[in-house]
């Protein structure tokens, strides 16, 4: 089956839409639960049965194996630098966006619970919203650090 992409139309909310209070809150209320039909390797997630990948879904973890905690961990460094939708659907932002260390672009999507998110890599065939996110976070990350401040001075 054709990997079927997503929605074409979600977008980054623009930088300074939420507040760096509203966007800690999110961050350090956000809950990460993975999904089967987005893994080929179970890691530690506890996944019963271990993995069921779907042919139209995007896995996180087809170049390498994601763990929890580094899931968990880019889900909330993504809502921490605003790489979120708007608006909240009801509490929470439906996508949320991450580049780790390697340069691959993680999508998180709010589950059909409204309370836990599940992720997936960006796809090389989804190369338009991958640039926008890995300008989008270096942005966000030098305007961050600028903030930030700095220590011994």
């Amino acid at each position: 089956m054709k990997y079927q992409g997503n929605n074409p139309k979600r977008r980054i909310a623009k930088h300074g839409f939420y507040t760096t209070t509203e966007l800690e809150r999110l961050a350090s209320a956000a809950r990460y639960s993975g999904s089967p039909h987005h893994k080929v390797r179970p890691g530690d997630y506890g996944f019963n049965p271990p993995v069921a990948p779907r042919p139209s879904k995007s896995v996180c973890d087809d170049k390498r194996p994601l763990q929890y905690d580094e899931a968990r961990t880019l889900l909330r460094a993504g809502i921490r630098l605003g790489m979120v939708s708007s608006p909240l659907e009801g509490e929470w932002p439906k996508y949320v966006w991450a580049v780790d260390d390697a340069g691959d672009v993680y999508e998180a999507k709010l589950g059909h619970d409204r309370i836990r998110y599940h992720g997936y890599r960006l796809r090389e065939d989804d190369d338009a919203m991958r640039r926008w996110v890995l300008a989008e976070w270096s942005k966000r990350r030098t305007h961050r650090t600028m903030l930030e401040p700095q220590s011994g001075r």
